[in-house]
């Protein structure tokens, strides 16, 4: 007979979400299944997905928190009387965090509530091609048919279980934002974005804090824009273990954790302890459970993602996938929030739009931000080849660090264009003071074809940072370098 729903979701996060309302708006009948595995740690969060709970917003947040640290000792310069030292304490943020965190797993359910959309706090996996069975915490099944579904299960943070002790005594970005005392001295091997982004959050907030790498930082980013940003790092308190890679875990009696580890380069064999080791060694999708094998979902074998094509389709017509469970596709939320709504519109309004994947800006929050648009340099010339791209860049100094005599050796800008004719911007790259702010505006700009004589015929906003970008006119081809004020 008739299948139940219009539209089934199964995943309650930022794409699913966007997803299952958009639906909603054309008057559907819509339904989201959504179900927290806990970590192997035990936490737990409500509806939202990874960005909302365990991702984006707290990092955002607890970034914030660190660069308060760091303006508490800019205002001494400007003439705010601050006793020193200043201490901070981590319970106090954390509540307020997770607070906040919970305001919006209610949201969401209340948004659910509004539109019409049905929520099940269910695993579900696939009985049939247009059948999901789902179970609540409790073991109680319920079995909801779709005409269409959308998986939208996202991923959750590997472990390197080849590793001993990793597993039992580590945890991941999954627990650490819902610590509620402070992780202390803390470990983070491998240099994925995340474990920079905590990293420097948690060596802000005044923590001995490590990060250990064995090849190169923030893989897949600009090469040379990634050690500008550990640098930075490296010069204000984090500690950087090189050429390194750990090899086992160990509690000890006084309950710190005892971390093993090779140096490729001495060919040393190294101990410390720690309190925390935080892993940060990628996300894996979460396909395990669904049963896709059952009814023709293909995944890629290697990464285990969703294979889809254009429109979001599986090779099943009627079973489609956004977000980060889908192969190819950036893993940032704002894609997978566009990518739901456009799969909503051409499903139930007529439209014919499909999701443009090219030139989506992100931001990397370190404590000195990095942000990017489009290419790297090393993927611009491997696309066009060196001789056809120009970089122009230059370091500058942000007016506010002058007063404060902070540092600006990493504050750093480049530009990477077309050589022939207009000069079409390929990217864009910028280290600095909120760097996600700058790049957003800049982003339109390049999204719509800009060119390097454009850029330079905008007026910038003075004195501010991204006005530099409306003067960069340095070349490195040439060999040189520049320094330009911020004012």
């Amino acid at each position: 007979g008739k299948n139940e729903y219009d539209l089934l979701v199964i995943g309650g996060g930022s794409g699913g979400l966007a997803c299952a309302k958009e639906a909603a708006q054309f008057g559907r009948k819509v339904a989201v299944l959504d179900y927290v595995e806990p970590s192997p740690q035990g936490t737990k969060w409500g509806l939202g997905g990874t960005c909302v709970n365990v991702g984006c917003i707290p990092k955002k947040l607890m970034h914030q928190a660190a660069l308060l640290g760091s303006a508490l000792k800019d205002a001494q310069h400007y003439g705010w009387n601050i006793a020193q030292p200043v201490h901070h304490t981590w319970s106090v943020m954390a509540q307020a965090v997770q607070n906040y965190v919970k305001s919006l797993n209610w949201g969401h359910r209340v948004q659910l509530q509004d539109k019409k959309v049905k929520y099940f706090n269910m695993k579900g996996s696939f009985s049939d091609p247009h059948t999901i069975r789902g179970l609540t915490k409790a073991g109680k099944e319920t079995v909801v048919t779709a005409e269409n579904i959308v998986i939208a299960t996202g991923g959750r943070p590997k472990y390197p279980t080849h590793i001993a002790g990793a597993l039992e005594y580590g945890i991941t970005s999954d627990d650490l934002f819902w610590l509620k005392e402070s992780p202390g001295k803390t470990l983070t091997p491998f240099v994925f974005n995340v474990s920079l982004e905590c990293a420097g959050f948690l060596s802000g907030l005044g923590l001995d804090t490590t990060v250990m790498m064995r090849s190169i930082p923030l893989r897949g980013f600009d090469q040379q824009m990634a050690s500008l940003v550990t640098e930075h790092m490296e010069s204000h308190g984090t500690k950087f273990l090189k050429k390194c890679f750990p090899t086992k875990v160990e509690k000890l009696e006084s309950n710190r954790l005892q971390v093993t580890w090779k140096n490729t380069d001495l060919g040393t064999e190294e101990t410390d302890s720690f309190n925390t080791v935080m892993w940060a060694v990628g996300r894996a999708p979460e396909t395990e459970t669904l049963n896709l094998e059952t009814v023709g979902v293909k995944t890629n074998s290697e990464t285990g993602k969703i294979i889809v094509d254009a429109s979001e389709a599986t090779s099943v017509p009627h079973i489609y996938a956004v977000g980060d469970i889908t192969e190819g596709r950036p893993e940032l939320t704002p894609t997978a929030i566009a990518a739901g709504k456009l799969l909503a519109q051409r499903l139930f309004g007529q439209s014919s739009e499909l999701m443009d994947y090219d030139n989506v800006p992100t931001t990397v929050f370190t404590p000195l931000e990095y942000s990017c648009v489009g290419l790297s340099e090393e993927a611009a010339v491997q696309c066009y080849g060196s001789d056809n791209v120009e970089v122009y860049h230059a370091y500058y100094k942000p007016l506010e660090f002058t007063v404060a005599e902070r540092d600006a050796t990493q504050c750093y800008m480049k530009m990477v264009c077309l050589r022939e004719r207009e000069q079409r911007i390929l990217g864009l790259h910028f280290i600095g003071p909120n760097a996600g702010e700058v790049i957003q505006g800049f982003a339109l700009g390049i999204k719509c074809g800009a060119t390097y004589p454009q850029l330079m015929k905008t007026i910038g906003i003075h004195p501010t940072c991204a006005e530099e970008i409306t003067k960069l006119h340095i070349t490195k081809r040439s060999g040189l370098d520049a320094t330009v004020t911020g004012c």
